[in-house]
């Protein structure tokens, strides 16, 4: 299957191959006890190992969560190794923030810690569908040592839940049907940081795998939580969350306007694929490789209003 054949076929693109030099890849503390690796706005390929996404951990006075795992069983072991240089704390919670393999596929370098794995209600069925898929595409890239294998939530967030590591509350929302069917946020009481996943992303082009009504509506509501800043799923690894939100709505609700704009005059959605939000084009990395994507979710959605 080829990139162009995967992305009409319905599946975000984040474990296909695209060329990337190797990357150095740093630790930064961002908060008390909070670490975070920026992943490159860049595919996977043998020389990033999946390693693409915003990834690290929360040290608390009981033991440590993980924000989110990485992308491959290597990712997942470059972080663990990341933690236990800093400390020797049990790794108790491991957070998958949504389907995407870039954010889950290194849960499995945490099996022997016996952590809890934390997800939205609808992971478990979302990894069902696709999970074998997408293992099938990292071993394709990174070869079957590498690439790891499905790991089902063991704590299911319905609607919202609150893990306490001892001195700090990490609080967690379940949000409808947005980036993805499974999109899981986190609000740690230490740092008031707010931890998005894929909700935000700065930088590197959103990748619209859900519903992109529901997704503005989460974006107003990631607006009420209170939050000041975030750890958004691609960019930057603390942002300004107002001014953050305001550059993915502005995509968002220009790929909504243009496209709907294409139904009304009976624009096929080949020719809407060309044309909708180019305005958008020289903000976003990678945006020849999703937004044609992008367009076509959006007016299968926007098509039946």
């Amino acid at each position: 299957m080829t990139r162009r054949q995967a992305v009409f076929a319905g599946f975000c693109l984040c474990c296909l191959p695209r060329a990337l030099r190797a990357e150095a890849f740093a630790m930064e503390e961002v908060g008390p006890g909070i670490f975070q690796r920026r992943g490159p706005n860049a595919e996977a390929s043998p020389a990033n190992n999946d390693a693409i996404a915003n990834i690290g951990f929360i040290v608390g006075r009981d033991g440590v969560l993980v924000t989110e795992s990485g992308g491959s069983l290597a990712d997942g072991q470059w972080l663990r190794a990341e933690i236990r240089k800093r400390t020797d704390k049990p790794i108790r919670h491991v957070v998958m923030s949504h389907v995407h393999p870039d954010h889950c596929f290194g849960a499995a370098a945490f099996g022997e810690d016996k952590p809890n794995y934390i997800g939205h209600h609808g992971l478990r069925e979302a990894l069902e569908a696709r999970g074998a898929y997408y293992r099938q595409r990292l071993e394709d890239v990174l070869g079957p040592e590498k690439a790891g294998i499905v790991v089902y939530p063991t704590q299911s967030v319905k609607d919202g839940a609150e893990i306490d590591l001892g001195d700090r509350i990490l609080r967690f929302t379940a949000h409808a049907t947005a980036h993805t069917s499974c999109d899981l946020s986190m609000i740690d009481s230490g740092s008031g940081l707010l931890f998005t996943g894929d909700l935000l992303s700065v930088g590197r082009i959103p990748s619209l795998d859900g519903s992109l009504n529901g997704w503005l509506k989460e974006i107003e509501r990631l607006k009420g939580m209170g939050a000041r800043q975030a750890v958004p799923g691609h960019g930057p690894v603390r942002v300004e969350l107002a001014p953050a939100l305001a550059g993915i709505g502005r995509y968002l609700g220009t790929l909504r306007d243009e496209t709907r704009k294409a139904i009304a005059a009976d624009v096929s959605i080949e020719k809407a694929v060309q044309s909708v939000a180019q305005s958008e084009r020289g903000q976003w990395d990678l945006f020849d490789d999703y937004n044609p994507r992008n367009v076509t979710v959006a007016y299968k959605e926007l098509e039946w209003e």
